[in-house]
């Protein structure tokens, strides 16, 4: 049951299948990305059904710490190609044969990261309206004392 398929990222290379990639280097190995960088993975799979299911279940590996546990090196923490790919094929395994429950819970994690984004937006809006609000009363404090 060989649905996807990880390999070193060479910069530069594109793919034609679905495909996606996987941080490798940094306390956040294991994370995945639409976009390439130089120290990542790339999973290529044959559906984007496939693909789709792999990075949210990469996703929710990372945000677990299923990956950190598999972390070596001390100065720069990195994970290696035969752990990720074990670890991802093993909890696609195990969890491919109830795909309802899968896709149930890909899309609670889904939502759930729909919403903090939201609330980041909404955080980064109130930390610049404390700033313009901060610098509109300093400049009529300013004006008034010239």
């Amino acid at each position: 049951m060989s649905t996807f398929e990880l390999k070193t990222h060479q910069v530069g290379k594109t793919y034609s299948n679905p495909h996606f990639f996987i941080l490798n280097k940094g306390l956040n190995s294991g994370k995945p990305l639409l976009k390439s960088c130089a120290n990542c993975f790339v999973v290529t799979t044959t559906t984007e059904e496939v693909k789709h299911t792999l990075f949210h279940l990469s996703m929710m590996l990372q945000i677990g710490g299923f990956y950190a546990y598999y972390l070596k090196g001390s100065v720069i923490p990195f994970i290696s190609i035969d752990d990720c790919r074990n670890t991802l094929k093993n909890s696609y395994s195990s969890l491919f044969y109830d795909a309802i429950q899968l896709q149930k819970h890909i899309n609670i994690v889904s939502a759930i990261n729909k919403k903090e984004k939201e609330l980041h937006k909404i955080i980064s809006k109130m930390a610049d309206l404390k700033v313009s609000y901060i610098q509109s009363l300093f400049s009529k404090m300013q004006k008034e004392a010239i």
